[in-house]
């Protein structure tokens, strides 16, 4: 399974959207400041994920929600 996921940094506030095959394994990662990406914002928090049988539709959704329209969709429809 691929998934889809948005993180919350209870530092900023701030969202982060990504995916992975094994999710607890790459929120641990985010946690202990493997990814330089998001080591300014640690400690994350899951908000969000889905679930894909493959990784385009993953893929697909991720760059959706990384679009304009996605953006919106998410805080309207995917986070509290």
């Amino acid at each position: 399974m691929y998934y889809i996921y948005i993180l919350k940094s209870l530092k900023s506030g701030k969202f982060y959207i990504g995916w992975s095959t094994d999710l607890r394994k790459r929120l641990r990662e985010y946690n202990s400041s493997q990814s330089l990406a998001t080591k300014s914002g640690i400690p994350w928090e899951l908000e969000f994920y889905a679930s894909f049988k493959t990784k385009k539709l993953a893929k697909g959704f991720e760059l959706y929600l990384k679009s304009g329209s996605g953006k919106a969709f998410a805080y309207k429809r995917l986070l509290p």
